[in-house]
């Protein structure tokens, strides 16, 4: 799979600064990745009604970002063909004051996916450990008197890769996605929320203001890749300065987690068959007598389309 360079799973340091922001290795252009995108889309609905029907495993797409790299509408254009049954976003914004009275990873517990269900995490607990980090959120934080302010951060690393660790071992993956847009790209996409009056709902003071954090953050998303990276819940480090290529590869990491995880339909007893057998007859007492039930489809050439399906990818 040749989107998995971007994939960083902690078996060597991680370096954000020698990783490409623009490159579009992986298409001839915007077209070849729009067309890509569509057939990962219908492959990724047909799997999730799969995952949906067997609720064996569920899955959080994480997705992590500076302001204007592309995640909502990554979001939009990649996970909306997903039908609403087993689905759900979570928004995890600054937290309240019910959520500050209560451990950093309870609200994020209360998000987790049933078995069968994927969560869509737009921004998550690793909130804690980048503005948390930065602007040392925590400092101003009731602690109580043991707690070791110089090590909130290192403890957090700790716990979230306990907490991932933890799901993985209980049905759930976590699938960790970092949009890594470039200062300049950044710059470009402010002006044109200002510029263009249908945008100007997304531009606020603020956002300008955190890019004087800029250098901070990214040495604070470097630290978190390389402190959380693990076998099981690696990060995915998506070049975002062209959209259509960021989104293109975020549907290969979702339609390439799904075919690991396989789901398939739940295979019908003959128990239950018989059943149905039973049911069929008293339907069909109801309906006209020269009412002709549909075929049942071929499984055989659905058995071959199957196999060609895999055979192309």
């Amino acid at each position: 799979m040749p989107f998995k360079k971007y994939c960083y799973d902690g078996d060597h340091p991680f370096k954000l600064s020698k990783c490409s922001t623009d490159e579009t290795s992986l298409c001839v252009d915007r077209q070849d990745a729009e067309a890509k995108m569509a057939e990962n889309n219908r492959r990724i609905d047909e799997l999730q009604a799969k995952l949906y029907a067997e609720k064996k495993e569920g899955v959080i797409f994480l997705f992590q970002a500076m302001d204007a790299a592309g995640k909502d509408g990554t979001i939009r254009a990649v996970l909306t063909c997903l039908s609403p049954h087993g689905v759900h976003e979570a928004a995890f914004k600054a937290p309240s004051s019910d959520e500050l009275a209560h451990d950093y990873l309870w609200r994020v517990a209360a998000q987790v996916p049933a078995k069968g269900e994927i969560a869509i995490f737009n921004r998550s607990h690793y909130e804690d450990v980048l503005i948390g980090k930065v602007k040392e959120l925590y400092r101003s934080q009731v602690n109580a008197r043991r707690i070791d302010l110089d090590k909130v951060i290192k403890h957090r690393y700790e716990d979230i890769r306990n907490f991932e660790e933890y799901l993985y071992r209980n049905n759930v993956r976590t699938v960790k996605i970092f949009l890594n847009v470039s200062k300049e790209e950044q710059a470009k996409r402010f002006l044109s929320r200002i510029e263009e009056p249908e945008k100007n709902w997304k531009f606020s003071g603020s956002d300008y203001e955190e890019r004087a954090y800029w250098d901070a953050y990214q040495e604070a998303f470097e630290s978190a890749i390389n402190a959380t990276s693990t076998e099981h819940c690696p990060w995915y480090v998506v070049p975002a300065d062209h959209k259509w290529y960021m989104r293109y590869v975020v549907s290969e990491i979702i339609l390439a987690t799904l075919k690991d995880m396989d789901p398939q339909y739940p295979e019908v007893t003959e128990e239950r068959l018989a059943a149905f057998a039973k049911y069929r007859e008293e339907l069909l007492k109801e309906l006209p007598e020269d009412y002709v039930p549909k075929p049942a489809k071929d499984k055989k050439k659905k058995d071959k389309k199957k196999k060609a399906s895999k055979k192309n990818g």
